[in-house]
């Protein structure tokens, strides 16, 4: 086996244990051995933009790191650096917009949601035009701390009219969700997984559709509802927990505004389970109270309901598998949470 990206077999601890290192704040979320990809989403921008002229790609300093590089490199005269700017990002992405262009704005989204919320809100959202906003490091997927961990981008982008906001799984679902992204009219946020990505839902026969929810496996003791990364999570605490007898679906909502609520409440409505929305965002204003509501509004009373995500808190830095298992994301930590609950 593989040892995994954030560990240098060269260091060891007390314990002869690979030590972490500081590599592991801005590691793949991999885990040894994983099958992955490298940089879906520009790769799949790149193919997509041979086939339509409208596409251009705009970076804010950050093109190698949000793998707009790869579309950089395969179309450069439909390429845009704007420099450490964000809020100009926004607002040249809302004028090519409006002169017939396709553009793809890409940043951290740290960025996106706390520096330059007012500009997309006016300049794009509330004008209904056509950009796509791609953005890197959602939630806790690096160790860098708070100025760089978005854990609440999708709290503020939910109240945000005519945004649609993606959050998806592995790099199958990124290379399926580009082209549905530019077939739709208007402006949509994507929290991107950048680097070597997972591929997990292939091996499902899974395909992305906008706006809908997926049961990736059925369960009869307990139904998790998860986004991004948190699928994949699911997806291995129900093996984990299958061999000490608990039965875990999983329900998969990579599109978080609109939400598929009548899959939601079909799921989540089957009586005698434990209903678990897990994500990779603070459990505050995210997936998991938007589901909560779809419950209460209907009236469907799950025979429990948990949360797994991030505490509303600055969060620590620190090397990115620690601080997964520190705050309960990690595959160990589902699987130790949900027995608990049983």
């Amino acid at each position: 086996m593989r040892r995994s990206k954030y560990i240098r077999p060269s260091l060891t601890g007390a314990d002869g244990k690979p030590r972490l290192t500081t590599s592991a704040m801005i590691a793949s979320i991999a885990g040894p051995g994983q099958k992955t990809r490298p940089a879906p989403f520009g790769h799949a921008l790149a193919a997509l933009a041979r086939r339509d002229e409208r596409i251009v790609g705009l970076s804010a300093d950050l093109a190698k790191y949000t793998d707009l590089h790869v579309f950089r490199d395969a179309h450069p005269d439909r390429f845009y650096q704007m420099g450490m700017a964000e809020q100009l990002l926004m607002m040249a992405s809302a004028g090519l917009a409006r002169e017939g262009f396709q553009p793809w704005a890409t940043t951290y989204a740290v960025f996106a949601s706390r520096r330059a919320y007012d500009f997309i809100c006016l300049a794009i959202a509330e004008e209904m035009l056509d950009v796509k906003i791609v953005c890197a490091l959602p939630g806790l997927t690096t160790g860098y701390g708070p100025s760089h961990q978005a854990t609440e981008d999708v709290a503020m982008f939910r109240g945000m009219p005519n945004l649609t906001i993606l959050d998806p799984c592995d790099a199958h679902e990124i290379e399926q969700a580009v082209p549905a992204m530019s077939a739709h009219k208007g402006p949509v946020y994507m929290r991107l997984l950048r680097g070597n990505v997972p591929c997990v839902l292939d091996e499902y026969g899974y395909r992305f559709e906008m706006g809908k929810a997926k049961l990736i496996r059925d369960g009869k003791d307990t139904l998790i509802v998860s986004s991004g990364l948190m699928t994949m999570r699911a997806l291995e605490a129900a093996e984990a927990l299958r061999a000490d007898g608990v039965d875990v679906g999983v329900l998969h909502v990579p599109t978080i505004k609109p939400l598929d609520e009548a899959t939601i409440l079909a799921e989540c409505g089957k009586g005698g389970r434990l209903v678990v929305v897990a994500e990779n965002h603070t459990v505050i204003g995210g997936l998991g109270e938007a589901v909560a509501g779809v419950l209460m509004r209907a009236d469907v009373r799950p025979a429990g309901f948990r949360q797994i995500g991030l505490p509303d808190a600055f969060l620590d830095a620190g090397a990115l598998p620690t601080l997964h298992d520190q705050y309960g994301l990690s595959t160990s930590a589902v699987s130790a949470s949900i027995k608990g609950w049983l």
